[in-house]
């Protein structure tokens, strides 16, 4: 049976009864100890009767004067006043009952019939008032004894209400203890007990509730939360193997998506890019089939790149595949990744598909911002459905794809590119380099056939010199165009390739050649080397033809701006007579050093030789171009002697 009471209710209902009873109890002593006052003093007051009593005796024996013996008298009187009366003050009240009253009217009878025989003018006989005494005292003495046997009775009530408030004091603290326990300490353990359960992993307990107190109420909570992590832990076990296989799924997507892009960046050729992803997306996606398929420019026709597991009769038919006519190669600008059911050949015999049992393929674009490119297909024996983490998946797919073909594509064109630059530099150097000797060696050739038909021994000894030295020039332009070719550098320091290519010169010109390389800085890229060699080589080839010098220097300053002086003690020349853009050779220095965004810096002066400078920016690399104030190879003369 459930208890309503609150806990606080209980126990002001208990301590109120334990009160309540112990004031009856405190009232009870109390009235009975007054009742005990009282009655002990008017045990005293009839002691005293007997004394006056006696007094009087002993007055009216004496024959004291009348009016002393009138005062006896009166005090007498008040002493029976005072014990029928009583004094709440003193306290002073008789107990009355009815032997009380019984002797105590037989002493107020006695007083009366004795009083005229103390107040007579005759005194009487000695005898008669010792008689009259002692029946008065007789008469007190009971009184008394009556009284006396009214207060051991009231003793004896008031003994047993002490007793009975001992038993009450004991019995309170064994109720107070036995409510504590009860109504405390006892939920208190259950409590206790259901949180040990609890931590414990029993997610089960529960606490029994049969009370609606403060406790009830506690339990009740403790039931409710234990309910809710009962419920949360045996949910805990399936969400957490829900998200377990979440994030294995994401793992799994993004191990794909890291393999598909190390397989996409280390890719070499567009054939090996597309057979390769359409391998690996077909066996992360569990497909039948694949294919990528790539667009023109007008997105009209679709051009099959690569494909895995396709039938061979359907490569050779949708090789070249025209926009619309399939459910492959249908895509819009705004085309999203979608899932395309294949339908029966009867009903639509177009798509052949249908005819080798697959029934849905899976449309992904591929784009590059915004720009369509193309699309692959998966090609699925059954229905499918894509989740958003697969479709998100595949499009991230098809951007990496997307990149990489373009980036194959931007390379093939870079190198495309370096080429034909290279090639019309190398048509420019044989141009104006050995084209020009020829087209000399040409006329030389003419006006040695002129000569000879004149019979002008002197003109053909000099044609014929001047062919001598025109085919020397061009064997040496030749040698060193093939020098030029087959430079190779170091990617971690240029000091040994310009070793190697001042021994070229001194083997070529017969020239010594000093280099002199100080400071420290970080090297240079390979392809930015390549032109530096080329434009050093063009001043050395300078050096050979025009300086007739006798000794060549080197000068390498390593640091955040590279510079390179080539310094010879040769002829040198007026600038002023020879302007920048009549001169070959500086024509194609200062094109390369333009490829690399460098300055190129010339001083000379007729019989003083030549310098030639070429500072590097700060970050060079290859496709720099000049500065817009260096249009070409400044050209100094200078005036100190010693440059």
């Amino acid at each position: 049976m459930q208890h309503t009471a609150s806990l606080a209710r209980k126990l002001i209902r208990i301590g109120a009864s334990l009160l309540v009873v112990a004031l009856i109890s405190i009232g009870l002593t109390l009235w009975v100890t007054w009742q005990l006052e009282g009655g002990a003093a008017a045990v005293n007051e009839a002691g005293r009767m007997r004394m006056q009593t006696w007094r009087l005796v002993s007055a009216v024996q004496v024959g004291v004067e009348p009016a002393q013996l009138q005062g006896l008298v009166v005090r007498f009187d008040e002493s029976l006043a005072l014990l029928r009366d009583g004094d709440p003050s003193r306290p002073l009240f008789m107990p009355w009952d009815a032997q009380v009253r019984e002797r105590f009217s037989e002493v107020e009878a006695l007083w009366r019939e004795q009083r005229p025989l103390w107040l007579a003018e005759s005194p009487p006989q000695a005898q008669t008032l010792l008689k009259a005494g002692g029946e008065f005292v007789d008469a007190s003495d009971r009184l008394v004894l009556v009284i006396e046997r009214h207060l051991s009775r009231l003793t004896a009530i008031l003994n047993l209400f002490q007793l009975l408030m001992m038993a009450l004091a004991v019995g309170g603290a064994v109720v107070m203890l036995y409510t504590g326990y009860m109504y405390v300490i006892t939920p208190l353990g259950q409590l206790r007990q259901g949180l040990r359960d609890l931590e414990s992993g029993d997610f089960k307990t529960r606490i029994e509730v049969d009370t609606a107190d403060e406790f009830g109420q506690v339990a009740a909570g403790f039931n409710h939360m234990a309910a809710n992590l009962q419920s949360l832990y045996e949910g805990l076990e399936g969400k957490v193997e829900a998200k377990t296989r979440r994030i294995e799924a994401q793992r799994a997507r993004l191990e794909a998506l890291y393999k598909v892009s190390a397989f996409l960046a280390q890719a070499g050729s567009i054939d090996e890019l597309a057979k390769g992803f359409a391998q690996r997306v077909r066996a992360i996606m569990k497909a039948d089939a694949a294919a990528v398929r790539w667009s023109d420019d007008a997105n009209q026709r679709y051009l099959m790149l690569a494909s895995d597991c396709f039938p061979q009769d359907l490569v050779e038919e949708e090789r070249s595949l025209l926009a619309d006519a399939c459910a492959c190669g249908s895509l819009r600008p705004d085309a999203r990744t979608r899932v395309i059911p294949i339908l029966s050949h009867d009903e639509a015999p177009v798509r052949h598909c249908a005819k080798v049992g697959f029934e849905s393929v899976v449309s992904v674009p591929i784009r590059l911002q915004q720009r369509l490119l193309g699309e692959f297909n998966l090609f699925f024996r059954s229905p499918i459905l894509l989740s958003p983490d697969e479709t998100e998946l595949l499009d991230s797919l098809a951007s990496h794809l997307a990149s990489s073909l373009e980036g194959l594509r931007a390379d093939a064109l870079d190198r495309e590119a370096a080429v034909a630059e290279e090639r019309a530099l190398l048509a420019r150097n044989l141009h104006d380099s050995i084209a020009q000797s020829l087209a000399f060696l040409k006329i030389q050739v003419q006006l040695l056939r002129t000569a000879v038909q004149k019979g002008q021994t002197p003109q053909i000894d000099g044609a014929l010199d001047e062919l001598d030295v025109g085919l020397r020039e061009s064997i040496g332009d030749v040698r060193e165009l093939l020098v030029h070719f087959r430079t190779r550098t170091n990617t971690d320091d240029i000091e040994q390739a310009l070793q190697e290519t001042l021994q070229k010169f001194q083997s070529q010109a017969g020239v010594p050649a000093r280099l002199k390389v100080h400071g420290q800085g970080l090297p240079l890229p390979a392809d930015v080397q390549v032109q530096v060699l080329h434009v050093l080589q063009e001043a050395l080839s300078n050096v050979r033809k025009h300086a007739r010098a006798t000794q060549v220097d080197l000068e390498v300053a390593k640091g955040a701006r590279w510079r390179f002086v080539v310094r010879d003690n040769g002829a040198g020349f007026d600038t002023r007579k020879y302007p920048g853009d009549s001169h070959v050779g500086l024509n194609i220095m200062r094109e390369r050093a333009g490829r690399i965004g460098a300055e190129l810096d010339l001083v000379s002066a007729a019989g003083q030789g030549t310098a030639v400078t070429l500072t590097l920016p700060s970050h060079p690399e290859v496709g720099g171009s000049l500065p817009a104030n260096v249009p070409m190879p400044v050209l100094r003369q200078e005036q100190a002697s010693g440059a």
